[in-house]
């Protein structure tokens, strides 16, 4: 898959459309997770990942190393969530029913962000990119720049108040 996607960077950036295209599409669900995991709204989802594809296409040059794509493109979708949150001054809304019909992978992606949801934000981050998308520390703290042993406290943490919220629901009845 790094081979596959090295080159389609290269082609890429020699402005093959195609290849461009192609790379997306390889990374959509990804950016959907990432996304979602953020926001919890897909309009504002497709906003960030359309501002996303369109500052890549524009910024692809800028790529030093093209191992390092798909870092650089969530680093991109990452800071675009972040200002849709600033302009919508953080209001969300999660009781709406999407008006189209789930897909699997849309709908894995919107179960772990229930469960995530009630997790410090900046917890979340770190535990999504860990755990869904498969980042180690180190590609993490690039990500979100950050030392990497900050991801490793807040991974830490995160994972301590994942299991304290559990207990809670186990407790409760409602696990």
């Amino acid at each position: 898959m790094k081979k596959q996607t090295d080159d389609l960077v290269k082609r890429a950036k020699r402005h093959e459309s195609e290849a461009f295209t192609e790379l997306m599409q390889l990374y959509m669900t990804d950016m959907y997770k990432v996304a979602y995991a953020i926001l919890m709204n897909d309009e504002d989802v497709a906003d960030a990942i359309q501002d996303t594809i369109l500052s890549c296409y524009e910024n692809l040059r800028s790529l030093k190393q093209n191992r390092y794509f798909k870092t650089w493109m969530l680093r991109i979708l990452i800071n675009k969530c972040k200002d849709i949150l600033k302009q919508k001054k953080q209001v969300t809304y999660t009781d709406q029913m999407p008006e189209t019909p789930f897909y699997e992978e849309e709908y894995a992606a919107k179960e772990w962000a229930q469960m995530l949801e009630p997790l410090d934000p900046k917890y979340r981050m770190v535990i999504l990119l860990y755990y869904m998308e498969g980042f180690n520390i180190r590609e993490i703290s690039d990500i979100l720049d950050m030392k990497e042993s900050t991801v490793k406290s807040r991974l830490q943490r995160g994972r301590k108040q994942i299991a304290e919220l559990y207990e809670y629901k186990v407790r409760e009845g409602r696990a």
